[in-house]
């Protein structure tokens, strides 16, 4: 059995503790069919993929359905969180330090060169807004 590339083919943790290779991602539409793949699993599904990024995000997302634990392996990224109640927050993590943005907080990110982290989101009802 060969191995899996995470940055290219992200895994689907599911229910009964099982976890799927999904297809290779493709872009923003992949996200739409790995919703049809995995919506029963509910809020209790986690995507885990991983992604390198070489300038500031250009939108804010937010995941209702749970956590979402962003684990930076290279690099540095600061994630600015804001709240229901309108805070605004930043955390700045590098190679080896995680940062959770908890559900219902929009998050986005500030890039200083290049930086590879792995997500671990409750993808269910996650929406986009522009920066």
């Amino acid at each position: 059995m060969a191995g899996h590339l995470l940055a290219t083919t992200p895994i689907h943790l599911g229910l009964g503790a099982k976890a799927h290779v999904e297809p290779a991602f493709t872009g923003m539409e992949w996200y739409a069919d790995y919703g049809a793949r995995h919506d029963a699993d509910g809020a209790e599904g986690r995507l885990v993929g991983m992604h390198t990024f070489t300038q500031p995000w250009d939108s804010w997302e937010m995941h209702p359905a749970g956590d979402e634990v962003v684990l930076c392996t290279d690099g540095e990224m600061t994630l600015h969180q804001q709240w229901p109640d309108g805070r605004i927050g930043t955390v700045t993590i590098g190679a080896g330090e995680y940062a959770i943005n908890p559900p219902g907080v929009w998050h986005t990110a500030d890039i200083t060169g290049e930086a590879t982290a792995v997500f671990i989101t409750a993808g269910m009802g996650t929406e986009n807004r522009p920066r």
